[in-house]
């Protein structure tokens, strides 16, 4: 599972997702984690307001399951959401090595219902609900 994290220094979750100087991306499973990509947004945070700076991000984050941020906005939180992202708002900075951590233990035992959503975000829907629609249709 693709976790993305945003931050300003690289160690901590500590950015609101539109101001993010850099987003980090890491493959998250019970065993352990791995980086993935580091994604930095340094010279592309004074767009005007014509340019739609979410859109750099959204696509760095387009194959996560889970989006850790300091803030997010409700439009952007929207278009997380509508990208299948389950985007978590960390009270205050937090270490990212810590997160993963706590990720992994949770993925150890039984994690919660929304997690599990999360997890399967990329893969195939287990059930097809056709051949029940074609057993009460032709029952």
């Amino acid at each position: 599972m693709k976790v993305a994290f945003a931050t300003q220094d690289k160690v901590r979750v500590d950015a609101h997702f539109g101001w993010a100087k850099s987003i980090l991306c890491y493959d998250v499973t019970p065993e352990g984690s791995r980086f993935v990509e580091a994604f930095d947004f340094d010279g592309k945070l004074e767009e005007d307001g014509d340019e739609d700076k979410l859109a750099p991000k959204l696509e760095a984050i387009k194959d996560c399951a889970i989006l850790y941020v300091a803030a997010i906005g409700g439009s952007g939180a929207a278009r997380v959401v509508a990208l299948k992202i389950h985007p978590i708002k960390v009270p205050q900075p937090e270490v990212i090595d810590e997160i993963l951590l706590k990720l992994q233990d949770v993925l150890k035992g039984t994690p919660p219902p929304w997690l599990r959503k999360a997890m399967t975000k990329d893969q195939p829907r287990a059930h097809d609900f056709d051949d029940e629609l074609d057993e009460v249709q032709h029952g």
